[in-house]
């Protein structure tokens, strides 16, 4: 049975066979997750997105997808593309549905038994953390009911311990 496991800690110290990138559709790098995992994972996670940009352009947003984990204790990057918060008319809410499901259809399509998350789209994008605390935990969740067997755990890794207890009451809500 798949647990859901919420935690406070860095994505980057993940031992997990996938950790999930917040990247942008460029995936060129950037601040805050995306540069933490460039920097920790080194040059081949970088390379490896030069790549996919060659071939199709980048990523588009909703859409995931995997390089190297380079120097990372984890074997594969997911990177997803998160929405850019809008006010929440502009159907922000299922593109961040889709980034977790995208990338857990990639996790599980590479045999991928542990993923671990940050919490997309909640820092430069602006997306308000209740909302997509909710968004991210349902969608998981319903993710894993679908899935059986397919994961062992995924967990949300919070940076903040504030961020943490909001994710904490998301999934209390369920």
């Amino acid at each position: 049975m798949t647990r859901l496991v919420l935690l406070r800690g860095d994505i980057t110290e993940q031992r997990v066979d996938a950790i999930v990138n917040a990247a942008n559709r460029a995936l060129a790098g950037g601040g805050g997750v995306d540069g933490a995992i460039h920097r920790a994972g080194g040059p081949s996670i970088m390379a490896a997105c030069d790549r996919i940009r060659a071939e199709q352009g980048g990523c588009p947003t909703g859409s995931a997808v995997v390089t190297t984990a380079g120097r990372l204790p984890a074997k594969a990057v997911i990177h997803t593309v998160g929405p850019i918060w809008r006010g929440g008319g502009s159907g922000e809410a299922e593109v961040l549905a889709s980034c977790y499901r995208q990338s857990l259809h990639l996790a599980r399509a590479g045999g991928f038994r542990s993923v671990a998350f940050p919490s997309i789209s909640t820092g430069a994008y602006g997306y308000p953390l209740d909302q997509a605390a909710a968004i991210a935990v349902a969608t998981i969740n319903a993710v894993i009911a679908c899935e059986g067997d397919a994961f062992d755990e995924v967990r949300m890794v919070l940076f903040r311990q504030s961020d943490l207890e909001v994710y904490q009451t998301a999934a209390l809500r369920r």
